[in-house]
């Protein structure tokens, strides 16, 4: 593929343009009250997940609700008037957090009583954990006799499984996360058992042989759960790498809607994916009340069928701007045509990274032309890449960035189909809108200044903001022409298609209006995905690694960005420049938020989200 003149020389231009120096003014002040006060719940809370790893035991969940409920007094006693404009933003960040996840132990208490009747053992693994982190003497013959007794409690459970599937009373999703659990309390009582193994020697004497026989019996019965009653072919399953059942990482937040109960570390025991299966996508649809208490957390004032009414509107515009590259390349109105012709134009095997450099390179020139935002020198050297490795594309079939551009493309070991399909899906002209998505004004950008700017807002990071934000740049420059030709713009639209359509189907899935599978139909018949990529796109949505509007908060929040652009810049209170500097060192927080502090907004103790950034929606039926 022969690359154009113009582009070499742009890509040559930006290698020797180099920001001047960091200047003192260039670093952080932050003038919020509460800055100190969050970065000390910040590190309380890490503490305490860290003492309490296990998301399903009781104890923590007592303990994590006792300390939610704290912290509200403790803001509860400050004076919200006497706060600047920062510690306003900060308390009300800090409040909506608190109260987020006090309702997420409500909805983790709800799935799980949905799944206790399939898991009655929880309790004897979870007492032994228990027991062992506070360090008391173990008595091994009755360590033995529990773990016997977890022999005839599994069996048991077995049955009552059975009993269910007869009698249609077991949903999938429910199957599927009593598995998840099975597997978690395994890596709990691997974890119980193994400290005490060879260091004592008589609770091996006792243990060994009832804990294997225990650890098989479970194994076999969550293998029995995904298979019989998710419908999924679980594949070898082994106890997961990592700590103990549920554990988050240290302090690490889950924005699950309650789909996070039971989850252990390391995703073990789901079995290896398979290229073209999609019958391991189950997902855990959290229902319409579940979506406005998670809109109201992420401040989005917006009815989740108002949402899908926006993107609609989104996806039709596209079409009519597809119909018009269409006709420039000479297909008519017949789009999907002409994208199919987009996707042939691929680079060879070996030269993607190549490919990936130069357009790279060619976004940051762009930007340097028209004084977009402010780059430090820093973060011009320090993005790097990598290749993404076959089994990942299965659920990641597109570039992720960051810091580290991890690059998507066929690798020797795929079957031909699955190498057609990678590179179709990373052709030049996909590749060219991912690029500057994910490192520069992307995801490598933003995550730079994040780093360097209000860190104690971390806490409060949102994909509204962290995806709404690389969004937002496809949105600008398209306006701006970075789209050079027809294939230029089909490629950009693809992706801003693509936006839209999740928005429709993670919604409609959440509110029980498509299954797994209607949804990746819906990406291959609505938005031209190829059917392994949009398997793998709806796998990743649902899996469990990201909240239930994440997939809603990338056209969303730069929707957000877009609005609030037009209402500083295009009315010229603000050059683009100062604009999209100030937005990135708000760091990581909700766009209502940012809009706040860059229009002064006097901020009350009673707010609550309001502001319309798409005007009134009627919501379709």
């Amino acid at each position: 593929m022969i690359y154009r003149i113009a582009l070499s020389i742009v890509i040559a231009a930006s290698l020797v343009h180099a920001a001047p120096p960091a200047k003192t003014t260039d670093l952080e002040s932050s003038q919020s009250e509460l800055r100190a006060l969050t970065e000390r719940y910040t590190a309380d809370r890490g503490t305490l997940a860290r003492t309490y790893p296990i998301e399903i035991s009781p104890n923590r969940q007592t303990r994590m609700k006792q300390f939610y409920a704290e912290w509200l007094g403790r803001l509860a006693e400050l004076s919200f008037d006497s706060l600047g404009p920062e510690g306003r933003i900060d308390y009300l960040l800090l409040r909506n957090h608190l109260q987020h996840e006090l309702r997420q132990l409500e909805s983790q208490n709800k799935f799980q009583e949905e799944e206790s009747p399939f898991i009655p053992f929880a309790a004897a693994i979870l007492g032994l954990e228990d027991a062992r982190r506070r360090m008391d003497p173990i008595d091994s013959p009755k360590a033995a006799g529990v773990l016997s007794d977890l022999l005839k409690q599994v069996d048991h459970s077995r049955q009552s499984v059975e009993a269910s599937l007869r009698s249609g009373n077991l949903k999938k999703p429910t199957a599927n996360r009593a598995a998840d659990t099975v597997q978690g309390l395994r890596n709990t009582l691997r974890h119980w058992f193994d400290f005490y193994n060879g260091y004592d020697p008589l609770f091996t004497w006792w243990a060994a042989q009832p804990f294997q026989a225990a650890d098989t019996a479970l194994q076999n019965y969550g293998t029995f759960l995904r298979e019989r009653g998710a419908g999924v072919r679980a594949g070898g399953e082994s106890a997961a790498p990592g700590p103990v059942a549920g554990s988050g990482g240290p302090g690490g937040v889950r924005r699950s809607g309650g789909a996070g109960a039971g989850v252990f570390a390391g995703g073990g025991g789901r079995g290896a994916v398979i290229a073209g299966d999609s019958d391991d996508i189950i997902g855990n649809p959290i229902g319409r009340e579940g979506l406005l208490s998670e809109l109201a957390f992420e401040l989005i004032p917006y009815t989740p069928e108002e949402l899908i009414a926006i993107a609609n509107k989104e996806f039709a515009w596209c079409e009519e701007q597809m119909k018009r590259a269409s006709r420039d390349l000479g297909y008519g109105d017949d789009w999907r045509q002409a994208l199919e012709h987009v996707k042939t134009l691929y680079v060879e095997p070996g030269k993607q990274t190549t490919l990936i450099r130069d357009l790279a390179n060619e976004a940051i020139a762009f930007l340097d032309q028209h004084d977009l935002i402010t780059i430090p020198q820093l973060a011009r050297e320090s993005w790097r890449m990598e290749m993404m490795s076959p089994e990942r594309q299965l659920v990641n079939p597109f570039f992720t960035g960051g810091e580290v551009i991890s690059v998507s493309y066929p690798t020797s070991g795929m079957s031909e189909e699955q190498k057609l399909m990678s590179m179709r899906g990373n052709n030049i002209h996909f590749s060219r809108a991912t690029v500057f998505h994910e490192l520069i004004p992307g995801h490598e950008l933003q995550g730079f200044i994040a780093q360097r700017y209000r860190t104690h807002r971390r806490l409060f990071s949102t994909p509204f903001l962290v995806e709404g934000w690389s969004l937002y740049w496809e949105l600008l420059l398209c306006d701006m022409n970075f789209a050079k030709s027809p294939e230029n713009r089909i490629g950009m639209l693809f992706w801003r298609m693509h936006r839209c359509a999740r928005i429709i189907f993670s919604l409609s899935f959440h509110l029980g209006k498509m299954t797994p599978l209607e949804c990746i139909d819906f990406l291959v018949n609505r938005v031209g995905h190829e059917r392994e990529n949009a398997i793998g796109e709806v796998r990743r949505s649902f899996n469990g690694s990201y909240g239930p509007l994440y997939q809603s908060a990338y056209l969303l929040g730069g929707l957000q960005l877009y609005a609030l652009h037009k209402e500083l810049v295009d009315s010229g209170k603000m050059t683009n420049r100062a604009f999209h500097d100030a937005v990135l060192r708000q760091n990581s927080i909700p766009v209502e938020m940012i809009r706040a502090s860059l229009t002064n907004q006097r901020l009350t103790k009673d707010f609550t989200t309001n502001w319309k950034f798409y005007g009134p929606v009627a919501a379709g039926n």
